[in-house]
């Protein structure tokens, strides 16, 4: 199996141009990029163009509750999302692999927010699906930041995680 996209699709390839714009330092041209296209894309279009463009616009919010409205927008793409969407867009991609992520990103806002019962309901559905990220470093991060933020709900920490996406920028 290829790790190569299968077909060029605009609309990722434009998500992909903001979110590198953001992690640049164009935090806020990049959040109106991804708000245009979301309203071009609409709350009914492709799972995977919402879930990706949602799960990345939450990175470019530094307040959590704006990222946890984007987190959870994520989420309810990805759950109406297919694998053969997925596998249509990128043939190495499988739709369990977001799965983690998403639930580490909503435990990890809900933490900040100081509702730990719904922070702890996502770091375990995080926990129980972290066996199918990948034995890569990009695994190996995911599965880090699990366990900080796991750490940090038990210390009911609210505090902003300096490895959180966007924390650097």
């Amino acid at each position: 199996m290829t790790n190569a996209p299968v077909s060029p699709d605009p609309t990722m390839e434009a998500i992909g141009h903001a979110v590198a714009e953001g992690r640049a330092g164009g935090r806020a041209s990049a959040r109106r990029k991804l708000l245009d296209l979301w309203s071009s894309i609409g709350v009914t279009g492709d799972p995977l163009h919402r879930c990706s463009l949602a799960h990345h616009l939450a990175d470019l919010y530094e307040d959590a509750a704006q990222a946890l409205a984007w987190d959870i927008r994520a989420l309810d793409a990805a759950d109406a999302m297919t694998e053969q969407r997925v596998q249509e867009h990128h043939a190495g991609l499988h739709i369990a692999g977001f799965y983690p992520s998403l639930h580490l990103n909503l435990a990890d806002n809900y933490r900040r927010l100081g509702s730990f019962d719904a922070a702890t309901e996502h770091i375990d559905a995080a926990k129980a699906l972290a066996p199918s990220l990948p034995p890569n470093p990009y695994g190996d991060l995911l599965r880090g930041a699990i366990q900080g933020v796991a750490q940090a709900i038990v210390r009911q920490d609210r505090s902003r995680r300096a490895s959180a996406p966007g924390s650097a920028v």
